[in-house]
């Protein structure tokens, strides 16, 4: 029997449960607030009474059996998948969760680099092999591009033993693979297909976007109801198809996800889903209605370049995610890194991020035209104003990895601290990434080369925000000591 998508059931038994005006003698400490009036103060009356802990009427996240488990079937069926976890460790741990699902120590897993943070995370955790699918890289735009099905499997066909194949689903500048072949391809290998569906959540609601990972087949997806969603900062889902175990994967995700949940993350992830499914489609044909106008009119001031669907090659570009509103700032003679501070700094307008040669505006349902206009005015200000001589520009933005031990045994093994450029030659034993997107130039179990220290120093000179290392300010970076 389908579900009826108006109800929100975890939000519905807070309600019947504020009602009750119940004593607490449980955490949290606060009490709905009396014990911390300052926080009461900031998030209001209604919120702190709301932030209750596991009981009975409430269900319990670890082993769901009423009102949780009722809201995970609810989005289950609104996002066409066997089953769909509640997560309050955000997306992070979704990936988490489903790449320790996948593998295990020694296994392979099949992925691009330009992965999340949290995927190699997974492998440090876990002990699988990275088996890298090198992505072109855009020429004009120094980004990195989808994973090419010929490159997929001739992977597959060199690593028949395995396990998994990860994708981006977009990337997130909204780059999108074959991810309909991909599944098809890992399926006739015996392989899993995941998918980080952190940028994708409006796949599952609009036809004019690119194709989600459960309508094509994928075996599990991350996705991040808070990014495009609108649930709150920090919750999120795992989506799984009908050959995956639930109560392997609720095992997995018990392993790292808080045992306390918080019910303002669960309800809002209820009250989401909600709205997802009875307006999602309506919604998202505005965000997309923005986007185009947008584009178009920052592609009019010159010097930008809001790129879009003329990326789509059939390969390596399969598809384009048209919501994502992606620029490129080289021609003005600055870094998209410089564009996005001028932009919060100068005009009080706060982007999604800046890396060396881009920005990206992330437009969802929460945006109006009027702020599609000032962002518009502000870029041609930006221009008018700070514009330079291009030479000198650095765009790549992907570099091929060399590595040399698995992230789990560098992560875990005997490194010393030393001197960046010293590190030339050696095995890094950390992560270096520029945050937002979170996106590692160096993972554990790499080698640092030439090229990465350039380019970290160059991201640091433009202001990049890199995060990662022990060493907070990446002057010293350690590395492993055993034998190559």
């Amino acid at each position: 029997m389908p579900g009826d998508q108006k109800r929100a059931p975890v939000y519905e038994a807070l309600q019947a449960f504020e009602k009750k005006r119940v004593v607490p003698f449980d955490v949290p400490g606060h009490k709905r607030g009396r014990g911390n009036p300052e926080l009461a103060e900031l998030l209001g009356e209604k919120c702190v009474r709301m932030d209750v802990n596991s009981m009975k009427p409430l269900d319990n996240l670890c082993h769901p059996i009423s009102v949780i488990r009722e809201a995970e079937e609810l989005a289950a069926e609104a996002f066409g998948a066997a089953h769909a976890f509640l997560m309050v460790g955000g997306t992070t741990s979704a990936v988490q969760a489903m790449v320790l699902s996948s593998v295990k120590r020694g296994d392979k897993i099949i992925l691009p680099r330009n992965v999340h943070r949290s995927v190699m995370g997974a492998l440090v955790l876990c002990g699988a092999v990275p088996v890298y699918v090198d992505p072109d890289c855009h020429e004009r735009l120094g980004i990195p591009l989808g994973m090419r099905v010929e490159d997929v499997r001739r992977a597959m066909e060199r690593n028949p033993e395995a396990r998994a194949v990860l994708v981006n689903n977009p990337t997130y500048y909204g780059i999108c693979s074959d991810l309909r072949e991909i599944v098809k391809l890992a399926h006739g290998h015996g392989m899993l297909c995941l998918a980080d569906e952190a940028h994708g959540t409006h796949f599952y609601f609009h036809p004019g976007l690119p194709v989600s990972a459960m309508e094509a087949g994928a075996d599990m997806a991350a996705v991040s109801m808070h990014k495009s969603g609108g649930s709150l900062t920090q919750s999120s889902l795992l989506l799984t198809g009908p050959a995956v175990s639930e109560g392997q994967v609720r095992q997995m995700i018990n392993l790292t996800q808080t045992t306390s949940g918080s019910y303002l993350l669960l309800s809002s992830l209820d009250i989401s889903r909600r709205n997802l499914a009875l307006r999602g489609e309506r919604a998202f044909g505005r965000v997309i209605q923005m986007a185009e106008y947008a584009r178009e009119e920052i592609n009019r001031i010159g010097g930008y370049y809001a790129f879009s669907r003329e990326l789509v090659n059939g390969g390596s570009v399969y598809d384009f995610d048209v919501t994502k509103l992606s620029v490129n700032t080289l021609e003005t003679g600055l870094a998209g890194i410089e564009v996005y501070d001028l932009l919060r700094d100068e005009y009080d307008i706060q982007i999604e991020f800046g890396d060396l040669g881009n920005i990206l505006a992330y437009l969802s349902i929460g945006d109006r035209p009027r702020e599609i206009e000032r962002l518009v005015s502000a870029l041609s200000e930006v221009k008018r104003r700070f514009q330079k001589d291009q030479a000198g520009m650095l765009c790549q933005e992907y570099i091929e990895p060399q590595v040399v031990i698995s992230p789990q045994e560098a992560f875990y093994g005997e490194k010393e601290s030393v001197p960046l450029d010293a590190a030339l030659g050696r095995v890094c034993t950390e992560f270096v990434m520029c945050y937002p997107p979170g996106i590692p130039i160096l993972a554990p179990g790499e080698l640092v080369t030439e090229e990465v220290l350039r380019y970290i120093h160059y991201a640091r000179e433009k202001g990049c925000s890199m995060t990662g290392p022990e060493d907070p300010g990446i002057n010293r970076l350690n590395v492993w000591k055993g034998e190559r």
